[in-house]
């Protein structure tokens, strides 16, 4: 029996419990003034986290430390001036789809979701760039040579000579991979939903340390598995151990809100136990793990017979108290049994709700009947199959991965994932209406799971891709197809694949968004005179009337827009030609619109200044966010005021845009007086 604690709660355990929930890697473990080794703040390293500078701390502690680790928290805390900007001509079904491809590295991509995806994805799944030993083309702006790593390691004097031998296997290249996977690490646990997950692949080489660094920004309690992959590969090598199988290691936001996955391995048989009804297994475990103790068995507690009896017994488990007598599959009197247990307190719950059904950690409704043997058994309702075991078998490997890639038509020969192994590990979380990113595209052969799934059941999985355009080796297959970059593989590779599926039998409730959204990072669509209009000499002060450059379209404008407002870019984008007709606005139809435009030479998504009393109107979902980016006087109130009727929950305007300053200072107390919910800002 458990004692009453006695004392008021202990205040410092919570705390280092919420900072614990907030920042998993702050927390570590310290030994206290006894002796024992318990959970205490990492001072040092919160300071950093919380800090937009470097900060010293000497303190030593169980952690995994490498030369580049503070200096990675601190690039992925630091902000970046850099935008999104759509490629319509590289878009398939770019007004409609919620799909999105990001061309451009990961760790920009990664900043610059932060507001709209922060909490809203299901699954991350990742295969980043193995470490060879080789310098590898994420650099990110604290990279460094191979000197400047050996002097500020320690590793070399301030003579330059060598501290310590073999100095190239000794840490340089583990420190770039380790740093670079950090920064990026602890910002894509900012996107995960509380049960999302996030499964990253490995070789041997790095499982250790990219455990230990996911251990550090997710917690190592939330640890799900460590998968090993059969490969399947050609091992005709002369290796002294042929390497078969590689890693892939899953990680939840929060373990406690991960449920189980409702996916079945599929090596397993046909007439497997999984796929009946009823679960029934003995609960009686007897060994170190599960000592034994007595539960009394009440007068009506279900039998698995129908009348009978068992004599009280001692010489095999479990141990019989007392007689068992049933009478219509019900004990007729309580018994006292002694065993151990291996659901103990379930077995207590179901006794303490006087034998009605009660549901397990799964939600399996669950009851409980002595056998004619006197084993007491749990008999369970199974809900939708769940099995899923650490190894994963017939999916194939690489080499398998690469055909599939060309019977599409698209060569790439650089270690592509199989789609089997990709949809059995999206399959895991729960539901088929989520968000998945993977920052390390590749060939996108996450997408093309993502588009499979959701054609065989009729999901409306959304996918995130991101990949650097990284130049393909003039020697490769895919160079000689004519493609330059990686990125390019990887978006010709879901336009094929989607293609290919929509043909084929797909569910019935299916919605056939094939499509996807291709976005580039790029600079800031402002000047530099927005950021620092101090630092504007007297002299340029014309050339600076302008705070957005000439280059970019109201398009570009407005996902920068929903990108800073946190609005999701991947929502449907709506544009609209209004007109002054006798002094009142109207809205145009969309066609004369654009048979207006055109015969004036004039795009919707180019800056331009129009022949007729007309402004463009962009809207996002609707209501989400409302745009006007004119930039030549042409705002005035009567047009704020008829926008102002639409009740957009967003409004953006630019500066230069309004007809005069009066008008610019009365907007918001227009929106106030029509449309107080709304929320103006301006360029």
């Amino acid at each position: 029996m458990d004692k009453l604690k006695m004392h008021s709660p202990n205040l410092i355990h919570d705390n280092v419990a919420r900072i614990r929930e907030l920042f998993p890697d702050c927390v570590t473990e310290a030994k206290g003034e006894d002796g024992s080794v318990k959970l205490a703040v990492d001072f040092d390293q919160l300071r950093q986290a919380l800090s937009d500078s470097l900060v010293e701390g000497p303190q030593e502690r169980y952690q995994l430390n490498w030369p580049g680790k503070r200096e990675a928290l601190l690039t992925a805390n630091a902000p970046i001036a850099k935008t999104l900007r759509p490629c319509r001509e590289q878009s398939v079904d770019f007004d409609t789809t919620q799909n999105l491809f990001i061309e451009g590295d990961n760790l920009d991509a990664l900043k610059l979701l932060q507001e709209t995806y922060l909490g809203k994805v299901k699954l991350i799944y990742i295969d980043p760039p193995y470490n060879t030993g080789k310098d590898f083309i994420y650099k990110d702006d604290f990279a460094e040579n191979s000197e400047e790593y050996l002097a500020r390691s320690n590793q070399k004097d301030e003579y330059g000579n060598r501290l310590i031998a073999n100095t190239e296997s000794n840490g340089r290249m583990h420190s770039d991979w380790l740093t670079m996977m950090y920064s990026r690490l602890r910002l894509a646990r900012n996107l995960l939903k509380d049960d999302g997950a996030i499964f990253i692949s490995i070789n041997h080489k790095e499982v250790a340390n990219i455990r230990k660094i996911a251990d550090d920004v997710f917690g190592e309690d939330n640890m799900l598995c460590l998968f090993a992959w059969r490969t399947d590969g050609n091992f005709d090598n002369q290796a002294k151990f042929k390497y078969c199988h590689e890693y892939v290691i899953a990680y939840a936001k929060q373990e406690s809100a991960f449920p189980h996955p409702l996916a079945v391995d599929p090596s397993t048989p046909e007439d497997s136990k999984i796929f009946r009804p009823e679960i029934r297994n003995t609960i009686v475990k007897n060994g170190p793990k599960n000592p034994p103790s007595e539960i009394t068995l009440p007068t009506g507690f279900p039998a698995a017979f129908e009348n009978g009896s068992i004599p009280a017994r001692s010489d095999s488990w479990p141990y019989i108290r007392e007689q068992i007598r049933v009478e219509n599959h019900k004990l007729t009197r309580s018994a006292k049994v002694y065993s151990g247990w291996s659901s103990k307190e379930l077995l207590e719950e179901f006794i303490g709700s006087k034998c009605q059904e009660i549901f397990d950690a799964k939600g399996q409704a669950t009851v409980f009947e002595v056998t004619s043997t006197g084993a007491v058994e749990a008999v369970k309702v199974r809900g939708e199959p769940s099995h899923v075991i650490s190894v994963l078998t017939g999916f194939g490997g690489p080499q398998k991965a690469t055909a599939d890639l060309l019977e599409l038509g698209v060569p790439f020969d650089d270690y592509p994932k199989p789609v089997g192994l990709i949809k059995y590990l999206s399959s895991m979380v729960r539901d088929n209406d989520f968000i998945a990113v993977d920052f390390f595209s590749g060939s996108a052969t996450t997408a093309h799971a993502i588009l499979q799934l959701n054609a065989e059941d009729g999901g409306s999985r959304k996918f995130v891709m991101v990949q650097l355009p990284e130049p393909c080796e003039e020697s490769t297959a895919a160079f000689k197809a004519g493609y330059t970059t990686i990125a390019e593989i990887g978006k010709d590779r879901i336009r094929r694949a989607g293609k290919k599926i929509v043909e084929g039998d797909a569910h019935e409730g299916w919605n056939k968004d094939i499509g996807f959204r291709v976005l580039k990072i790029d600079t800031s669509n402002m000047a530099d005179v927005f950021y620092a209009p101090d630092a504007i000499k007297q002299d340029g002060l014309f050339d600076a009337v302008n705070n957005i450059k000439p280059d970019r379209t109201a398009e570009d404008l407005l996902f920068q827009v929903m990108l800073d407002w946190g609005v999701d870019i991947s929502l449907p984008i709506g544009w609209e030609k209004w007109g002054e007709v006798n002094g009142e606005w109207r809205k145009v139809k969309i066609e004369e619109g654009l048979a207006a435009s055109t015969a004036a030479g004039i795009s919707p998504f180019t800056s331009h200044s129009s022949p007729f009393k007309e402004l463009d109107v962009f809207f996002a979902d609707g209501d989400a966010l409302a745009a006007c980016f004119d930039a030549h006087g042409g705002i005035d109130e009567a047009f704020v005021k008829e926008l102002a009727t639409h009740k957009p929950l967003r409004v953006v305007f630019r500066d230069a845009g309004f007809k005069d300053s009066a008008v610019k200072i009365n907007v918001e107390q227009i929106f106030k007086l029509l449309s107080p919910a709304t929320d103006v800002k301006c360029l």
